[in-house]
């Protein structure tokens, strides 16, 4: 178990290869709104794993992790991408990880959306499916808060905070999602779908979402 947990934490790692730096998932647009500080950085967040993004990826994970099928998945995740900027980060970032997890352990990984990559790569680690939906999570979130950091003047002290402050949050979605069934892939958090859209025409950019 311990090998399989530290193969996880390395695949979700900020230096793996994946190009994660580069997306905000639509926080750049909120904070150039409005979303000026730490509070409102983690409300955003909070939202998102509860009720947008984070959610329909952990539901995807948990059912790619149950063996369900991958490339069905995978279409129902491109199918609800809510922009055209959405639907990028979540390919880009899962053909990288699966040519990444693919040279190193030479088993074939197709290219699918991050959530249903990471799901299909990680069926055969001796690990909980709630902990690795967990891992995952944590790790969409602190991309987010370090979105948020380059951004704003959050420090870093307090920028750890925000993410510690999300921890209840990522427990509780993950032990939702390790359960969750096909009409669990629905998304309620149309304030952060509006800002990824307008993302798209925002005149200067930090990030590529």
């Amino acid at each position: 178990m311990m090998l399989s947990r530290l193969t996880l934490i390395q695949w979700l790692s900020p230096a793996f290869p994946t190009g994660g730096f580069a997306y905000s998932h639509g926080l750049e647009q909120a904070m150039v709104d409005g979303a000026r500080d730490a509070d409102a950085v983690r409300a955003w967040v909070s939202d998102v794993l509860r009720r947008g993004g984070g959610w329909t990826d952990a539901v995807a994970l948990s059912l790619t992790l149950r063996g369900e099928d991958a490339d069905e998945l995978a279409d129902l995740v491109r199918a609800q991408a809510g922009s055209a900027e959405r639907l990028t980060e979540t390919m880009d970032q899962g053909r990288a990880f699966a040519q990444t997890v693919e040279a190193l352990t030479g088993s074939p990984q197709p290219l699918r959306p991050l959530p249903v990559a990471v799901g299909f790569a990680a069926r055969g680690l001796d690990l909980p499916h709630e902990d690795i939906i967990a891992h995952y999570l944590h790790a969409f979130a602190a991309n987010l808060i370090s979105a948020a950091t380059r951004f704003l003047p959050l420090g870093q002290a307090q920028a750890q905070q925000t993410l510690a402050a999300l921890h209840p949050v990522i427990a509780d979605v993950a032990a939702l999602a390790v359960q969750a069934g096909r009409d669990a892939l629905e998304t309620g958090c149309f304030g952060a779908d509006l800002a990824a859209m307008r993302h798209e025409t925002l005149d200067v950019r930090i990030f590529r979402t």
